[in-house]
């Protein structure tokens, strides 16, 4: 097991918290010198936010940590590609390193639909390392969809 897989192992525990609890299973760590200091799981359901994505509630948990809005020797793991806002958001909190398991063809913008975070316009870029894990997050992603299609919508059985 590579290290990146080993951090990557620990962003699937955060996903499954997301899918015990009805949420679509995405799960992110932020990795500081060799040390978990943000970490986080989709809770848009519970929270009724539409910006508490995994990657958003990990970059605020390790700013917090590290008491900067710069995250310059961090490493993101999240399950899933991120979107167009969490992607904005790793390059504006300046993070070096991204590395992600599955890739997102719907919503994806760190080399599907977009690359936000290598985008040369942009005054900082981040390394993409993608696929890490993919088939363990992609697993996660089948079984909560799989459950959410197979429950009858409310009053039609």
């Amino acid at each position: 097991m590579t290290g990146h897989e080993q951090w990557m192992h620990l962003a699937l525990r955060e996903a499954v918290r997301a899918l015990d609890e009805d949420e679509v299973p995405v799960g992110a760590v932020v990795v500081h010198r060799g040390k978990i200091i943000g970490k986080g799981y989709n809770q848009m359901e519970r929270l009724q936010d539409p910006t508490a994505h995994a990657e958003m509630i990990a970059i605020t948990a390790a700013a917090t940590h590290l008491q900067s809005r710069r995250l310059e020797d961090c490493t993101l793991y999240v399950t899933l590609e991120p979107c167009p806002m969490c992607a904005g958001a790793i390059v504006l909190a300046r993070i070096p390193t991204l590395v992600f398991g599955a890739y997102d063809p719907k919503a994806g913008a760190c080399g599907t639909l977009f690359s936000i975070p290598e985008d040369p316009r942009l005054n900082h870029r981040v390394h993409v390392v993608p696929g890490v894990c993919d088939a363990e997050s992609e697993s996660l992603l089948r079984s909560f969809f799989g459950r959410i299609r197979s429950i009858p919508p409310e009053g039609k059985e």
